[in-house]
């Protein structure tokens, strides 16, 4: 089956050579430049992935990332940035952006992207099959229904992105077991690039905010200095 690619993106330059890149990849590739417009095209869906402009008319990127997130189902989203300040990867990751490259970006590198998130949803698809067979992990008032893919602290619901539940899925199934920062962009990402690893600092630290007490002095994802994290043991 044909995957279908929408690319929200204003510059015809880009959203051209983005365009290219995806059906090089096989994949159907559908180009709106504006962003209210490019959400009433994903509503309409059949959307596989959405590649979105941070800045765009009609609509901004992070708008229509929630919006996104907010139709329910899961569809992940890559978000293109000129900027490159740690605010703004932090706002499109907090809106629910899977993944984000920063203008400008090279052809190679926007097809790694694209494969290892499809390379996630095809694994994310495959875990939920055997759904039946995962249990929920409880520990210290923490509950992970893999299921249902909820999280509650002491019985109230956290809400999570999908990248965030992953991340936190993998280390309370390997509980104790230490991960660097490369192995963990290569187990929940699907790639590892080096330069990138800051992107798996900001998914800890904002999983920190919402999981513990003390975020800075953590006691479910903990710093192993010199190494990377672990999930408590």
């Amino acid at each position: 089956m044909t995957r279908t690619v929408l690319i929200i993106e204003d510059n015809p330059g880009i959203g051209e050579l983005v365009r290219m890149q995806v059906s090089d990849l096989g994949m159907k590739a559908v180009l709106m430049d504006r962003g209210d417009t490019g959400l009433e095209c994903f509503r309409e869906g059949g959307i596989d992935l959405v590649i979105l402009d941070l800045m765009l008319p009609g609509l901004d990127g992070l708008a229509v990332c929630r919006e996104i997130r907010a139709e329910g189902g899961y569809v992940p989203v890559l978000m293109l940035t000129a900027k490159s300040t740690e605010l703004d990867r932090v706002l499109g990751l907090e809106m629910g952006a899977d993944d984000y490259l920063t203008k400008p970006f090279s052809v190679a590198e926007l097809s790694a992207r694209i494969k290892a998130l499809f390379r996630r949803v095809d694994a994310l698809s495959s875990h939920r099959a055997s759904d039946n067979d995962a249990r929920e992990i409880e520990v210290d008032g923490l509950r992970i229904d893999p299921v249902r893919r909820r999280v509650f602290m002491q019985a109230v619901e956290v809400e999570l992105t999908a990248r965030e539940f992953d991340l936190l899925w993998h280390f309370a199934s390997h509980r104790g077991r230490v991960f660097s920062r490369a192995q963990l962009l290569d187990a929940v990402w699907g790639y590892n690039h080096e330069g990138y690893e800051h992107t798996v600092n900001t998914h800890i630290n904002r999983l920190r905010n919402k999981i513990e007490t003390d975020p800075a002095a953590p006691r479910y994802v903990q710093t192993v200095w010199g190494v990377g994290y672990r999930f408590m043991d």
